[in-house]
């Protein structure tokens, strides 16, 4: 997992940051990123995509990011930016917004999937990077738990669409209760399945006042 941090470490790149993020696919909430630059004398062990994690591997994984790591940061991009700007655009600047945010400068930046040439820095974009590089995956953990923290304070907010549990995601549950209490305010209004359910709703408003 360290192989593209130790290549560029030989080269004298001290600070690597690895970004990722979380949340294109979900029905409601912000898109995530995170960026992590490790340490290259204190490396965590065990990381790996946030998805082949369990959630108690991940906040373990989280609390030795925090502690271990040289600077993290992360961003939020809002639904109604994604709604805005497409869940493309939102998810590139959610990223570069967390590169921004960290204390430290990085040198060079590698990311997941995504090229981000707009950081004006250095960078390598690596087809499922939080696969093969430790900074790609601490990010994607670090993103993953912070989204998830997010929807469980939403699911308290908005109760019904069962978000402690989907986090968002268009599950039966969650596409059941869309049609049947409507859409809340952190749903994203472009994805179909929602867009679908407000004009149902609105030409059922429309016979209403005929």
């Amino acid at each position: 997992m360290y192989q593209f941090e130790q290549e560029l470490w030989r080269k004298g790149y001290r600070y690597i940051v690895g970004v990722d993020e979380v949340g294109r696919g979900p029905l409601a909430g912000p898109v995530v990123a995170g960026a992590v630059i490790l340490n290259p004398n204190n490396p965590i062990d065990g990381l790996n995509d946030s998805k082949q994690l369990s959630s108690k591997q991940r906040q373990r994984l989280l609390s030795e990011i925090k502690e271990k790591a040289l600077a993290y940061a992360v961003s939020f991009v809002s639904e109604q930016v994604i709604d805005e700007i497409n869940i493309y655009q939102a998810s590139k600047s959610a990223m570069l917004q967390a590169i921004k945010g960290l204390r430290i400068q990085p040198e060079f930046v590698l990311s997941d999937a995504m090229p981000l040439k707009e950081s004006e820095l250095p960078f390598q974009a690596i087809i499922k990077g939080d696969t093969l590089s430790a900074s790609i995956a601490a990010a994607s953990i670090l993103a993953k738990e912070t989204r998830d923290a997010f929807m469980l304070e939403k699911s308290i907010q908005f109760p019904g669409y069962d978000f402690e549990h989907n986090m968002g995601y268009p599950t039966k549950k969650h596409l059941d209760a869309i049609q049947q209490i409507g859409v809340c305010e952190i749903h994203r209004r472009s994805y179909k399945p929602v867009k679908d359910a407000l004009q149902k709703q609105l030409t059922l408003w429309e016979e209403e006042d005929v």
